[in-house]
């Protein structure tokens, strides 16, 4: 498992769980979490989004959007336009309670091959590269914050 220090405990926490399942308990709670996927809500963006909020690689169609809050954090918000990506919403509501509301620095540091630690090393190349892609542009929004207030 990679280095997790610095991490929002959220995620360490979810990382623990998924790696304690075993491959069908792994898959039925992805596809579990994936029932919960909520897209964007229109008061952040609507269609057809910007493709700067696109995620690279996503077979799954997958956007992502950081709204600045208060405390200096990100909400983050998904969307997933293909109906069948069960894998991009799962990641979208995991990402969401993990990050959301995460110190800046805490997301900046989440370790990009945590993807394989949730869903396991069986998962093709290229699934990993679009959701890999939707962690990097959390971390790459959570650093154009952090940019944003430190100048």
């Amino acid at each position: 498992m990679p280095d997790y220090t610095g991490v929002p405990q959220m995620l360490i926490d979810t990382v623990q769980m998924f790696s304690a399942m075993d491959r069908s308990e792994r898959i039925q709670t992805l596809i579990d979490l994936g029932t919960k996927f909520k897209p964007v809500p229109a008061e952040i963006a609507t269609q057809p989004y910007p493709e700067s909020q696109r995620v690279p690689h996503c077979e799954s169609e997958a956007f992502v959007f950081a709204e600045p809050l208060n405390d200096g954090s990100l909400k983050f918000h998904f969307d997933v336009l293909n109906p069948q990506g069960i894998s991009a919403k799962a990641t979208a509501v995991i990402l969401d309670r993990a990050l959301s509301g995460a110190p800046l620095d805490q997301v900046i540091a989440v370790p990009a091959d945590v993807i394989y630690d949730i869903f396991g090393r069986e998962l093709s190349m290229g699934k990993n590269m679009g959701l890999t892609g939707m962690v990097n542009m959390c971390k790459a929004a959570a650093a154009q914050q952090r940019d944003r207030a430190a100048s």
